[in-house]
């Protein structure tokens, strides 16, 4: 209780004792039981109210800090956060759970907003110019949007490695889906989107802008001139795809908006060894994401997308030739070695075709010919 509320409160009880007993009462006649009685302080609180003069003083101990709290074992840990420049709390707090700190998020705001010194220096941003345009609306399954993003990954003992960021999101709902490559040729694009359909669903159109492995140009009518490959993907698939402008966040920018929440959120702070590691990580946290209330829609996307999305959608069918797309073919090598993300793996000698197909599955790299119909070797691709 506050000391303004216990004045308050006796002021009152005064007021009362006075128009009960109809004259003045002086604070040296009162009984300090019946006023404890009507203000439900105890006696001994009131005694030392009196021998203090009628002044409720301030506690001694006020404004004194605690040597050790929770937060005290990972100061250095929040520290190095906030110089990296992060200072989302909820990141900090995801972080410090992993190091096994067991304290709310408060004390995590608490801190930041009293160590924001250690934060580096912002830059000057732009002045900004306004609502410019009107935001793009589709209907529940009718279109995904996907994009590239490339990143930094912190791989420990302060080494980083580049890694291509493909996102697809429903543009209905937000459910999302991530996975990274180590590159953003034409066939990890191809392997992303039939990942992204079988965790979504096929969609009637695809927003993307206009990346090289989809569109070559434009003719003289502005009709888009469709990479070949990726006009015979959209057939086998069966969807289609509409180009955006660049740069442009009211048609296509949820997607753009996911790939910064990744470079922003889910890296921050994180370290991984190698893509796989990334990539399983990576699936948990796009789950966790997918299962939190949006306010934008008021439910989780989850459970729109379930539905809402869903009944409009048409789920992938495995044929041969998609598990084409997922197989990409390579050369073999005069020694009998094929390339895959930049190291070399052995071929069986007794197979004498000129190329083969590669499946990555996780920890492994499946070598198959060129019809899918034998595995002729299995590899440890660390």
């Amino acid at each position: 209780m506050k000391q303004n509320d216990r004045e308050e409160i006796i002021a009152r009880a005064l007021e009362d004792i006075k128009s009960e007993q109809g004259h003045d009462i002086q604070f040296d006649d009162l009984n300090l039981s019946e006023l404890a009685r009507r203000t439900g302080l105890s006696r001994q609180v009131l005694r030392k109210w009196k021998q203090d003069g009628y002044r409720f003083l301030p506690h001694a101990r006020i404004g004194q800090k605690a040597e050790k709290t929770v937060l005290s074992g990972y100061t250095g840990v929040l520290n190095n956060l906030l110089q990296q420049g992060i200072k989302n709390a909820n990141v900090c707090l995801e972080r410090l759970r992993e190091q096994g700190y067991t304290g709310s998020l408060t004390s995590v705001k608490a801190y930041i907003r009293e160590h924001r010194d250690l934060l580096p220096p912002k830059r000057h941003q732009v002045d900004p110019q306004g609502n410019r345009g009107r935001r793009y609306t589709t209907e529940p399954g009718e279109a995904f949007q996907m994009d590239w993003g490339f990143v930094n990954v912190s791989s420990g003992y302060e080494t980083t490695y580049k890694a291509a960021c493909f996102a697809m999101c429903c543009h209905h709902c937000g459910k999302d889906y991530v996975e990274f490559f180590p590159n953003a040729r034409q066939e990890n694009l191809f392997i992303g989107m039939i990942h992204g359909f079988q965790h979504l669903g096929i969609p009637r159109d695809v927003l993307t802008d206009n990346m090289k492995s989809v569109v070559l140009h434009r003719d003289a009518e502005g009709r888009p001139v469709w990479q070949k490959d990726y006009e015979i993907f959209m057939d086998t698939i069966g969807f289609h795809t509409k180009l955006c402008k660049p740069r442009h966040p009211y048609t296509k920018g949820m997607v753009e908006r996911f790939i910064r929440y990744i470079k922003d959120h889910f890296l921050e702070g994180r370290s991984f060894a190698n893509i796989t590691e990334l990539n399983e990580t990576a699936e948990t946290w796009c789950t966790q994401q997918n299962e939190q209330a949006h306010s934008s829609i008021d439910e989780t996307p989850q459970e729109v997308h379930l539905h809402q999305c869903s009944a409009h959608l048409r789920s992938l069918e495995m044929n041969k030739e998609i598990q084409k797309y997922l197989c990409p073919q390579r050369k073999i090598s005069f020694d009998g070695f094929v390339s895959y993300d930049g190291r070399r793996f052995g071929v069986p000698y007794r197979y004498r075709e000129k190329t083969c197909r590669v499946y990555r599955d996780r920890y492994y790299l499946h070598i198959y010919n060129n019809d899918l119909t034998e595995e002729l070797a299995v590899h440890d691709v660390t």
